[in-house]
């Protein structure tokens, strides 16, 4: 029965997904703001479709934990449904992606439009400088700013070195750091059609406060990422332990 569900889910989903890119082209040409208010819509719409077809639910915690922006959220990355997530847990973000998707036609100049923050994961320092100025930009545009301090996604269980981009960004922009726990593997696994009922929690934990130095910052941003992941995981594990399969 999730076998059918998932296939039903993605067929729905990119027809969905199509649909938003062709009818929101004419956007292109309005202001900044319009492109954004299109990306919420479509990301509400894959939200309702995973309720509604597979049984996948959102339980955010945390909130108070976000405060005003600009604000920079660094995020636990495991699956792609952390990258439109964010689309309607906060207002106007500025997710740092890999340069690479803006090659993608349509989805590409949707996200440049909206003012993503590209990275080249291989430019070294040169990169780092780039994504510094586009983050600069999106600061004073007041945006909240999403980064994933591994750079990639890792599958639940699994452990991968956190990177330097976001040390440079928590020491050029001088915010504070909100990190943010998740399990949405559990549901939506990387590199998998299947689709697993359940509920997703994304939890935002207490804020890393700007000065701390490179090691300090990264030691503690870790370990409040992980250890609450880990317990996001094991939660759900739980629960699928005491509830009967149908």
């Amino acid at each position: 029965m999730i076998a059918v569900r998932s296939l039903v889910f993605n067929l729905a989903f990119y027809a969905w997904t199509a649909f938003m890119l062709v009818v929101c082209m004419p956007i292109l040409a309005f202001d900044r703001l319009v492109t954004v208010r299109c990306q919420t819509f479509w990301a509400k719409g894959v939200l309702w479709l995973m309720r509604c077809v597979v049984g996948i639910t959102l339980d955010v915690r945390g909130r108070e934990n976000l405060g005003e922006p600009p604000i920079i959220v660094a995020s636990k990355h495991q699956s792609a449904w952390d990258t439109l997530i964010w689309h309607v847990i906060v207002d106007d973000p500025a997710v740092v992606m890999k340069r690479e998707l803006l090659w993608i036609p349509f989805y590409g100049w949707y996200s440049l439009k909206a003012g993503m923050i590209p990275i080249d994961r291989k430019g070294g320092a040169a990169a780092l400088r780039s994504m510094l100025w586009s983050a600069r930009r999106a600061k004073e545009r007041g945006q909240p700013i999403i980064i994933f301090p591994q750079g990639t996604r890792t599958a639940p269980g699994t452990h991968v070195p956190y990177q330097s981009g976001v040390v440079a960004i928590y020491r050029g922009l001088e915010l504070p750091v909100v990190p943010a726990a998740l399990n949405s593997g559990l549901f939506w696994p990387r590199r998998s059609l299947r689709r697993n009922p359940g509920t997703i929690v994304v939890e935002f934990l207490p804020r890393v406060m700007p000065g701390l130095e490179r090691g300090p910052f990264l030691a503690q941003l870790e370990e409040r990422i992980e250890s609450a992941t880990g317990r996001l995981e094991h939660e759900e594990e739980s629960e699928t332990y005491r509830t009967p399969v149908r």
